[in-house]
């Protein structure tokens, strides 16, 4: 399986130094990377170009806009699928792979019928996970599976409903088939909505341990004060509008209205007012590009509802349900 890694860089220059030394270390050896330099305007295409320029292993992307993290991708994925390549992996700046990651995607892709596969996603330490595959929710609220818990208790290999786009392999047949990501959604949750968009047209996400790598988490969102505010208050109902199909509508909508209120009273809470509102406006300006991609995704929808029920979760998000504990002045208790 001939794979293209693509990476973005966006005013992150050192961690994607460490990032690409850590790739040129896999014991994988059919791949190439694809560099991005999201027009960062700090320097960062001054400090990777001499460290990229004699380095035949990898191709280096000088873009003039910021096109986000989705249209940053969908640049490296388009010139893997014209140019033939098998498979696409995704894989942060801000992270570092384990040497036999990229091999354990690969050997995981062959033996299963997965058109994605993700890996164990740990903390920059080691110690604690950050992601073992995506977890979709009655409440409309995507979930991080297993986040925050001991590395020792991650999950063991199996399917799951959705996958990182921080490090995770595509097979660019599913591409093809579905499209690339979807750009109006910038940043957050588009990995969330291709991994419903996957579901609904027949395709397997599966996530395999082996596969490790150390994230260091939000280093590029968090130079940008209430950015991840207010992407996720835009894009959250974007993922529900497109991809939630006739049946599940009312009962994942009552309570996603639910959810995504008390979101906002906290966020406001935490002085964050103007962000929130800001998603919100943005979303509904949306509204009609979602009523537009539900049509065609909806579709092409091949599984039955039956089925999406076995691999969503009937619960809120601990983390979510915890915000809103500590809403109300209830004390957490372990």
């Amino acid at each position: 399986m001939n794979v293209l890694v693509v990476v973005l860089n966006y005013k992150g220059w050192e961690d994607t130094i460490k990032c690409l030394e850590s790739l040129k270390q896999q014991t994988y050896v059919k791949f190439q990377i694809y560099l991005i330099e999201n027009n960062s305007a700090d320097g960062s295409a001054e400090k990777l170009e001499p460290i990229v320029a004699d380095d035949r292993q990898i191709i280096f992307d000088k873009q003039e806009t910021n096109t986000g993290f989705t249209g940053g991708v969908n640049i490296g994925i388009q010139y893997a699928i014209d140019n033939d390549f098998d498979a696409v992996a995704l894989f942060n700046n801000d992270a570092q792979a384990d040497k036999n990651w990229l091999k354990n995607l690969v050997k995981a892709a062959e033996k299963t019928e997965a058109s994605m596969v993700t890996g164990l996603l740990l903390s920059e330490d080691g110690k604690t996970i950050d992601d073992a595959g995506d977890v979709y929710t009655m409440w409309g609220v995507p979930e991080l599976r297993a986040e925050h818990k001991p590395a020792s208790e991650a999950p063991d290999a199996g399917y799951v409903f959705g996958a990182t786009g921080g490090a995770t392999l595509y097979r660019t047949n599913l591409f093809k088939e579905i499209g690339l990501f979807d750009e109006v959604f910038f940043a957050y949750n588009e990995d969330v909505d291709i991994s419903w968009r996957a579901q609904l047209a027949g395709y397997k996400v599966y996530y395999e341990p082996s596969a490790r790598a150390y994230h260091k988490h939000s280093a590029t969102s968090s130079k940008i004060p209430g950015f991840t505010t207010t992407q996720v208050f835009q894009n959250l109902p974007l993922v529900y509008w497109k991809n939630v199909p006739t049946r599940l509508l009312l009962p994942i909508g009552w309570r996603f209205f639910l959810a995504y209120h008390m979101f906002l009273v906290w966020k406001i809470g935490q002085g964050a007012f103007v962000p929130a509102i800001k998603g919100i406006w943005r979303c509904w300006k949306l509204f009609p590009h979602a009523l537009r991609e539900r049509r065609k995704i909806q579709r092409s929808k091949v599984v039955d509802t039956a089925y999406l029920r076995t691999i969503i979760w009937p619960n809120l998000p601990v983390k979510s349900f915890n915000r809103i504990r500590r809403l109300f002045g209830v004390k957490y208790q372990k």
